[in-house]
């Protein structure tokens, strides 16, 4: 919706009513001019396009750009349609209107192959001119040129629209050219390809290149000299039909490529004379309006896209996001005085209007939007992007300065060749008719005396008037000799004047070349610096990227090495510690060992004493009995093997203890290299499975475990050990075994019994019987006895103590 001249307001359709705060938004953007759907060409051109022709013509460059969706009505806007014609050939025919009386001839003015153009003289010109006539195809004259009917309803402009005050004393030259950007690379839409039926070549794409002024321009491209405005859209109507168009879901006809159409004005001034061109390369001023029709930019989803098509709109939406950029990042330099760097190098569309975003013309840009629900997303982009655009400002350069030459030397110049208007009288006459008139000079009658004498009277005033009119004529002469003297002194002072000032001009231009000169001698010197920096730069990073990957080779060499070392390390720890168990389970066996024989050492030893204590301590009224070595021996053997008690003891009653899991399933585990034991407890425990080594089998079928351990106590006696646990199955299918308590049974041998004191005559037998039963050692001579406060739970004691 228009909301006035310079404003626009966009209304989300149905569908898009809902935004993330939920909300019905409407946004409005401003621009320098809005035009209504019903806006006719000649309006737009007069806005946007006509001031950019007026300044074509004043020797500035321009550039017009119509950007928007695909099916917005870019081309048409730019072309046209039969019988009312869009902005380009509107401006041919405004350029023309303006120039045409002033046109040089064919081939005054010739482009070089560096974006310069060179004069010519009239006779190379025409040099030119007859082998461009000898040419197999003969070109037709511009008066009689048949015009093509399919485009001679848009170049039809009745407005006769021309620039006021064109500089009448320049000559001027019109060169147009026609190139497409596809792909990201650029075609020459007027290049003649030679035909080849069998295998045709593809069209060979061109490259970008910067003059002398620092102005990108296209090398290679084909530029043709135009003299009229039908010519000039032949020429244009000739590469539009080379231009790239595809169905898409868009448009049945949509632009895949960016044209752009260029036309270039060169003029120069007339020579003093005002008859021909001046021949000085640096008074020429080429100016160049460049009108592109943009690509449609629309999402590739949208298009509905595939393949080359797909490939086509993602270069064309890579090349207007290119441009975007680089007008943000102009619009971000102005407003914070940032110095970054515009990259126009992204893409070939801005690296070729460079100069214009840097201040060299003007450009403007026409924005197309239509009004389709579907178009609403991209719509929205594309007037944010056009309005940020408007906040751009670039400098403008400064005009060349103009020749030294007098103004209106081709007027002078025809007035010079003949009289313009052939009534004018000349000064002759004028001074003829300032005389008195003679009267009639008939004489009719002898004796007329009437006629003479007025003649001679006329005559007679008219020879006095001549007098008068010789005498001021040579006063006249007089003065204006004078006059001519003095006008020629002061000429020859002003003369020397301007010498003396042209002198000291010369003399400053002189200084100012030679300025120039070391400039550009050091300009190089900085170039060529700058080229080895460059080169240096790009050996030096190629080092760091080598350096870098040697640097990450040594570092991943660096962590296999360590992760090596730790593997190894663990692997050692390992080794370590069970060599370390291994020699500790080694020594601990040959210390039990060597306990073993020393305990037999002593046990030998203490046996010799009690019997020597035994034979001491007899009574005296007793004779001694010497035991004979078998009874030693003997004594001696059933000591190593069972201790008991003294053989005419009573019997005591132990008291048995019955295992808490008497109800559970044991495994009775008893190693083959245990010895029997002749004590009177053994332990018995029911439902048992009787193993000689563990097994997983065994283990599985029980819930109880226990092991038989025996070893030497510190007396030399075999200590018996009953090592019980809880079976419990394990995560991966196999048994644990949790020991929980440790039973000991020992088993002590009394070495003799000590008298105690009796009557006076004692009774043999008595004594006997009483010393068996009353005396305490012998009565607790066996017990059982449970340990207090063990850390391994409750344990069974067989002690045996000497009386």
């Amino acid at each position: 919706e228009v909301i006035n001249e310079t404003t626009v307001q966009i209304h989300p359709p149905d569908g898009y009513r809902i935004f993330r705060n939920g909300e019905y938004r409407e946004t409005q953007y401003s621009f320098k001019e809005v035009f209504g759907t019903l806006v006719v060409q000649k309006e737009l051109f007069n806005v946007v396009a006509k001031p950019l022709v007026e300044d074509l013509i004043r020797g500035k460059n321009g550039l017009l750009f119509t950007y928007g969706v695909t099916g917005s009505g870019k081309t048409h806007t730019m072309t046209g349609s039969p019988g009312d014609g869009g902005l380009l050939p509107r401006c041919l025919d405004m350029i023309f209107n303006s120039i045409g009386p002033f046109q040089a001839k064919r081939f005054v003015f010739k482009l070089d192959d560096k974006n310069g153009v060179d004069v010519q003289c009239e006779v190379d010109a025409l040099l030119e001119r007859q082998k461009r006539d000898a040419m197999p195809v003969p070109k037709t004259p511009s008066g009689k040129r048949q015009i093509d009917p399919e485009f001679a309803d848009m170049i039809n402009v009745q407005d006769h629209c021309k620039v006021e005050e064109v500089d009448e004393d320049n000559v001027y030259s019109v060169f147009v050219s026609y190139i497409e950007i596809y792909n990201n690379y650029i075609y020459d839409l007027l290049e003649e390809a030679p035909f080849e039926p069998i295998k045709p070549k593809p069209p060979q794409s061109k490259i970008l290149r910067e003059d002398q002024n620092h102005n990108m321009y296209v090398t290679g491209c084909t530029e043709v000299e135009v003299k009229s405005t039908e010519e000039a859209f032949e020429v244009f109507w000739r590469g539009q039909k080379k231009r790239r168009i595809a169905n898409t879901q868009l448009n049945r006809e949509s632009s895949r490529s960016h044209s752009v159409f260029i036309i270039k004005l060169a003029q120069a001034p007339l020579d003093a004379d005002g008859d021909n061109v001046l021949q000085e390369k640096e008074q020429i001023t080429l100016s160049q309006l460049s009108l592109v029709d943009l690509a449609g930019s629309e999402r590739t989803n949208r298009t509905k896209a595939e393949g080359n098509r797909l490939r086509e709109a993602g270069n064309i939406n890579q090349s207007l996001m290119t441009l975007r950029t680089c007008i943000e990042v102009l619009r971000e330099n102005q407003m914070y005085g940032t110095n970054k760097m515009v990259p126009y190098r992204d893409s070939k569309l801005t690296h070729l209007f460079k100069n214009y975003f840097d201040g060299e013309g003007k450009v403007r840009m026409i924005v197309c939007v239509n009004p389709k629900a579907e178009d609403y997303e991209e719509s929205l982009q594309v007037m944010r992007f056009a309005e940020m655009t408007q906040e751009v400002e670039v400098a403008r350069p400064v005009d060349r300065p103009l020749c030294g030459l007098t103004p209106g030397r081709r007027f002078r110049n025809q007035m010079r060749g003949g009289p313009i208007n052939g009534e004018e009288q000349s000064v002759s006459e004028m001074f003829l008719q300032n005389f008195p008139p003679l009267p009639s000079c008939e004489l009719l009658d002898v004796n007329d005396d009437q006629t003479l004498p007025k003649l001679i009277e006329v005559l007679e005033k008219r020879h006095k008037l001549r007098q008068m009119l010789s005498e001021e004529f040579a006063k006249n002469v007089l003065a204006f000799k004078t006059m001519l003297q003095d006008f020629d002194s002061s000429i020859v002072s002003k003369e020397n004047y301007i010498q003396g000032k042209l002198s000291e001009k010369e003399k400053t231009i002189a200084g100012q070349k030679m300025e120039l000169e070391r400039l550009e001698k050091k300009i190089k010197t900085l170039e060529y610096k700058i080229e080895i920096l460059e080169k240096t730069a790009t050996i030096y990073e190629e080092d760091k990227r080598n350096l870098q990957q040697e640097l990450e080779s040594k570092s991943q060499k660096l962590q296999r090495q360590a992760s090596d070392k730790r593997r190894l390390e663990a692997r050692l720890q390992g080794m370590v510690a069970e060599t370390t168990m291994k020699w500790e389970k080694e020594c601990e066996r040959r210390v039990a060992a060597k306990q073993l024989e020393m305990q037999n050492k002593l046990w030998v030893k203490d046996e010799k004493l009690k019997q020597l204590k035994a034979i001491v301590t007899e009574p005296k009224n007793e004779k001694p009995e010497r035991p004979s070595r078998e009874r030693d021996r003997e004594k001696t053997v059933q000591r190593s093997v069972s201790p008991s008690p003294a053989p005419n003891a009573p019997p005591v009653r132990l008291r048995h203890r019955r295992s808490r899991s008497a109800g559970e399933r044991w495994v009775d585990h008893k190693p083959p290299s245990n010895l029997p034991t002749e004590t009177v407890m053994q332990p018995h425990v029911p439902h048992a499975i009787t193993v000689a080594a563990a097994s997983e089998k065994a283990l599985a079928k029980c819930d109880k475990y226990m092991l038989t351990h025996q070893e030497l106590a510190s007396d030399g006696e075999i200590e018996t050990k009953l090592i019980k646990g809880d079976v419990f199955k394990t995560r991966g299918g196999g048994q644990a075994v949790q020991f929980t308590e440790i039973e000991t049974l020992k088993q002590e041998s009394p070495t003799g019994r000590k008298r105690r004191s009796s009557p006076s005559n004692p009774d043999p037998h008595e004594d006997a019987a009483d010393s068996e039963w009353t005396d305490v050692e012998t009565r607790c001579s066996v017990a059982v006895e449970m340990r207090a406060g063990s850390a391994l739970g409750p344990g069974y004691q067989h002690h045996a103590q000497p009386k």
